[in-house]
């Protein structure tokens, strides 16, 4: 989950790519009008973009699932540290009874605001299946779910059609994981259809009390929570989608808590604020250079490995990324399942080795467009991508795209200008199990988010047979030969998995995230 260039979720890119600006900076509110004085304890902090959906099944970015972990319970949540695991939640126990079975024990006493009663097994039936019956965007994450089965008010088993491992670490603790009330889901939209920003009730340790939107939005205690207390009496959040502005509004005093940009780490690790702790973990992100393998001057494998050798990445990330992140082997990021040691083309490229392909082509005074978002380190990347190709004699001209016009360049649904995409810049968020990005790249994904067009049959196998295996040695080895066939298709240029950086006032708080950096505000404690 990057939080450094560009946080929105592919979901997101017709709804909010280009309608959020730069929330309160932009708005030119100054964060000191925006924030009023604090009473109690009250965990101050900065997100890099507003909310646009509450609804689990409907939503567009991490940072809405970072505020309905707040405000709603789910069965098991990401456990904080420095290691990908999960934990019990609103469960007392979760045990797979076969490969297709998982049982489930709820919690007693956890109760749903506005008189929804207690939380039960009927919740979670309906919120698990609702997904699937509303054809809702995240019903992905669900995988091969066929229903819920009800044993008793507290207990129930999850049916899956066929074996589905990423059910553990993505279907569970992320957002389709939330539980919801059917009676106040059904009392609010009737069909029990997406309620957008208006939660019908509330099951977590917060509520939501206040939303402003592009300004601020305010979490309070939630009065009939009956579990752990959390450590602020209240969670006040302002979107910030500028970095830098984000770093101004920690300085000047107005948040305890923020991302921070690459470029600024080094000189905050150095000299740190007053009171101040700086961190930086590894994120989930994967950004690569891809070729649209239909295009007629990209249809060649040759010209296609050509430009893959002539990119030499620690040259891209020293100058997009300060040099302050990884270098990445594939779709699988560190410490996820298929991380490959190192890529078949070495990261710093073969200028001889890419002549050698383009002779091999038969290409002399190619031209080719590189299109890319026109923010954060994006541009850089492809400014640097075009120096690197001039170097084989490929001229390269760059196409710097608005989010909202970006994320229709490759969508056969938004008309054909796939048909004219050549290289791009790309950038998926990931989560910790690798079938999230991965299967992003299977046939059927074709015109939708696998834009490089790429097709083959031995993928889609491995990958169907991938979410069926439990062995994580055994599940890694057909992770690695996907990757393998990605990169041997020349499409790909991976570059890196970006980093997330933040840092956060100890006078305050002790501050709790996941491994890639993202917050626990839960576990949050004051100081």
């Amino acid at each position: 989950m990057k939080n450094i260039v560009d946080p929105v979720s592919r979901r997101a890119f017709l709804k909010t790519g280009a309608a959020l600006g730069g929330g309160i900076i932009a708005a030119g509110m100054p964060l000191s009008q925006a924030i009023w004085a604090a009473e109690g304890k009250v965990l101050r902090a900065c997100s890099y973009g507003d909310l646009t959906k509450l609804d689990p099944v409907f939503y567009n970015r991490a940072v809405e699932v970072d505020v309905m972990s707040c405000i709603y319970s789910k069965l098991t949540r990401y456990k904080p540290g420095s290691e990908w695991a999960w934990e019990l939640e609103a469960a007392e126990k979760v045990e797979q009874v076969d490969p297709t079975h998982i049982r489930f024990h709820l919690k007693k006493g956890i109760k749903f605001t506005g008189g929804h009663g207690e939380m039960t097994a009927r919740d979670v039936k309906f919120s698990f299946e609702r997904a699937i019956k509303l054809n809702a965007p995240a019903k992905s994450e669900w995988g091969p779910l066929d229903h819920v089965e009800i044993e008793n008010d507290h207990t129930g088993v999850i049916v899956y059609k066929t074996p589905y491992v990423p059910f553990w670490m993505i279907s569970l603790p992320f957002a389709v994981g939330h539980i919801l009330s059917e009676d106040a889901v059904i009392s609010a939209s009737k069909d029990g259809g997406d309620f957008g920003m208006k939660p019908p009730a509330f099951s977590g340790p917060y509520m939501l009390a206040d939303w402003k939107p592009n300004q601020y939005i305010l979490l309070e205690r939630n009065p009939e929570w009956s579990g752990p207390k959390p450590g602020f009496d209240e969670i006040r959040i302002v979107p910030v989608v500028d970095v830098k502005a984000r770093e101004r509004a920690y300085l000047a005093g107005d948040v305890d808590f923020t991302s921070i940009s690459l470029d600024s780490l080094a000189g905050f690790k150095s000299n740190p604020p007053a009171d101040t702790k700086v961190e930086m973990e590894p994120s989930l992100w994967l950004y690569w250079i891809g070729m649209n393998m239909d295009h007629p001057k990209l249809k060649d494998i040759n010209v296609r490995k050509a430009i893959q050798w002539a990119i030499n990445v620690p040259q891209i990330l020293d100058a997009a990324f300060a040099g302050q992140v990884n270098v990445a082997t594939g779709t699988s990021a560190p410490g996820v399942v298929g991380h490959r040691v190192k890529a078949l083309v070495p990261p710093e490229g073969d200028l001889a080795k890419a002549k050698e392909f383009l002779e091999k082509a038969g290409v002399s005074d190619l031209t080719l467009s590189i299109d890319c978002k026109n923010e954060g380190s994006y541009s850089t990347i492809a400014q640097t991508v075009q120096a690197q190709l001039s170097q084989i004699g490929i001229n390269v001209e760059v196409n710097l795209r608005d989010s909202g016009s970006w994320w229709t360049m490759g969508m056969e649904s938004q008309g054909e200008r796939w048909k004219d995409l050549q290289l791009m810049v790309n950038g998926y968020i990931g989560l910790p199990d690798p079938s999230y990005i991965a299967n992003s790249f299977l046939q059927n994904q074709v015109g939708i988010w696998n834009w490089e067009r790429f097709r083959s049959a031995r993928f889609d196998e491995l990958a169907a047979k991938a979410d069926t295996i439990e062995d994580p040695d055994a599940r890694a080895k057909l992770y690695q030969e996907m990757q393998d066939l990605m990169e041997d298709s020349g499409a790909y240029r991976f570059l890196t998995n970006g980093a997330n950086p933040v840092m956060y006032r100890t006078t305050k708080m002790l501050a709790s995230t996941r491994p890639d950096g993202s917050p626990v505000y839960l576990d949050f404690q004051p100081v």
